[in-house]
Parts: C-alpha cells; structure tokens; sequence
C-alpha cells in the first residue's frame, strides 16, 4: 500500500508479512500502541526514540531501537534506511515549549539534514513555524529519501474514536449546547492551524490551546473556572493531514480534566486516536466524566439518544 502525499486517502492494513515499521516516536503512550498493533498485525517495528521525548518502556517493543534529536533529521532518515524501513509513521507528542526554551539550541541541535529542512522557517523566515509546516517539511525530506510517511492509524486502525456515548452519563441541555458552541470554536482554532482544543462553559471560552499543548490548556481553565464543571472538545483541523497531529486521547487527558473539574470530553468520531480505550472507560466511570464521540454537530442528537438508551 502507498499512502497518499497528504495522509488522506489510504486504506487500513490487514497483515504486514515481516515488514520493518518506522515509529519516529514522541512523548506518551501512543508510540507503544501503535507498536503494539504493528506487533500483532504480523510486522516488525524500528522506534526511533525522540530525546527528551519517548518513554523509555518503548524499548522492549523494538525489534531495532534508537535514539535521535528532535531536530537530527538526517539521522533519523539513515536509521530507518539502515534497517530497511520504507514505511514509517510519527506518533507521540513534540513539546514546542521545549523547543522555544532558553538555551534550547544546545540541545537540539539540528544535523545537516535538519538545518535544510529548517531553514526556510528558522532563519530565513521566508515560511511560518505552526505544527503543519514544520510537520509538512520532515515528512517531505523523508519521502524524497525513500521513507514513506503514514499515517499511524494504517497500522492500528482500531485505535479510531467510534460514534456514540463512550463512558458516562447522558448530556444535559446545556452540556449539548456547549458541546455545539465549543465544536465551532475548535474548529476554526484547527482550520488557523494553532491548536486542536477549547474548554467552555455555560457558552463561553475559558481557555483555547495553542503551543502549551492540551493538558495545560485543560489546567489552564480550571485555575480560571475554580467553581468546575466545564466540557472540553477536542477535534480534528479541518485540513488536518492524517500523518501526524491527529488528535489524541490517554488517561492523561481525563486526569487533567479530573484535575480541572471538567465533567465532559467531546471528540470526533473517526479522526481521533483513543490510546488504551478500555482504561479510559474506567478511569472516566471513575472520575465521573462523561466522553462523547460524534462525526459533526449534526450527529449531537444521536449521542442523546445513545445515552438514554
């Protein structure tokens, strides 16, 4: 199978016959997952680990494994070359913050590879620095050197969101209207490519994510709305390139609405990743938070139904 340039029109595999699966792997669970399912479907995985970055329990589940700078491109593409990898995939997160913090330079010093990738964006400003361009541009050295990269659900298609109430109780009417209201939010933070997340209540914005990432935006709220009961949505951009950044879901995330005094998770159906979907499920019964899952606004009513069921 070849993955289209941008990730959107690619279909799921069903066995991998031995091949050697890249993971450029960030920070969280979800490079282990999407090892894990490689596992099972038969393949072998090469994990480059991304310093400061990758859980170091990653390891046991490399056939071959590395580490790499965040910004050591060129290393990166002659690892997975050497182990013969012409499909790879980006999973976990890369901490901007980290990147833009005081001597970070030092520490993530880009190789020949990177500085070419970087430069039009880094130093001659000729190009903008959102998720979508930088990700855009590694994705684009790796495929010229004859690494494909995929998108990490065409190994582990079962780790989509479905439609429906996922844990929880059914929505009030003025959760629904929040849910609505924020969807729309999200959306068009998305479509400007600065984040993927809002918190609302009672139909207004208490915090939007941008580079502080989603935990933090969900912490945010809460030391704003100290009273709590906010709905957060987290959705896909409306461009959003199914190759990297797609929106992602772990118990982190219901600890950090827990923490917050969020009552409810929305996210879409189909476009987003639920790392350890059985362990959400309990840790939201557990924390008293419902998840909803719909494709659009449209399929609001449905989730009402569902829940009432």
């Amino acid at each position: 199978m070849t993955a289209s340039r941008d990730g959107r029109h690619t279909r799921h595999d069903q066995t991998l016959r031995g091949e050697t699966i890249g993971i450029l792997a960030g920070w969280g669970r979800f490079p282990a997952a999407v090892a894990e399912a490689i596992r099972r479907g038969g393949g072998r995985t090469a994990i480059l680990s991304i310093r400061d970055h990758a859980d170091v329990a990653l390891e046991p589940l490399a056939d071959v494994h590395g580490h790499v700078g965040v910004a050591e491109i060129g290393a990166a593409v002659d690892f997975f070359r050497r182990h013969g990898v012409r499909r790879a995939t980006m999973a976990g997160k890369i901490h901007k913050a980290k990147i833009f913090a005081k001597g970070a330079w030092r520490r993530h010093l880009p190789d020949w590879t990177g500085l070419t990738t970087f430069w039009p964006h880094f130093v001659s400003r000729r190009r903008d620095n959102r998720d979508d361009s930088l990700l855009g541009a590694i994705a684009e050295t790796f495929n010229a050197a004859g690494v494909a990269i995929c998108p990490a659900i065409d190994f582990a298609p079962e780790l989509l969101a479905t439609d429906g109430v996922l844990a929880g109780r059914r929505l009030t009417k003025r959760q629904r209207d929040d849910v609505a209201f924020g969807w729309r939010l999200a959306k068009e933070l998305g479509r400007l490519d600065i984040g993927q997340t809002v918190v609302v209540k009672d139909l207004a914005p208490l915090a939007l994510e941008a580079i502080e990432g989603t935990d933090a935006c969900i912490r945010r709220a809460g030391h704003l709305c100290a009273s709590g009961g906010m709905t957060v949505i987290k959705v896909a951009k409306p461009q959003q390139d199914l190759r990297f950044d797609m929106p992602t879901i772990g118990v982190g995330t219901l600890e950090s609405l827990a923490a917050a005094g969020a009552t409810v998770l929305a996210i879409e159906a189909g476009r987003t990743i639920l790392v350890d979907a059985r362990a959400l499920e309990i840790t939201a019964a557990r924390r008293g938070i419902t998840i909803v899952s719909c494709h659009d606004l449209a399929g609001m009513p449905a989730l009402d139904e569902i829940a009432a069921a």
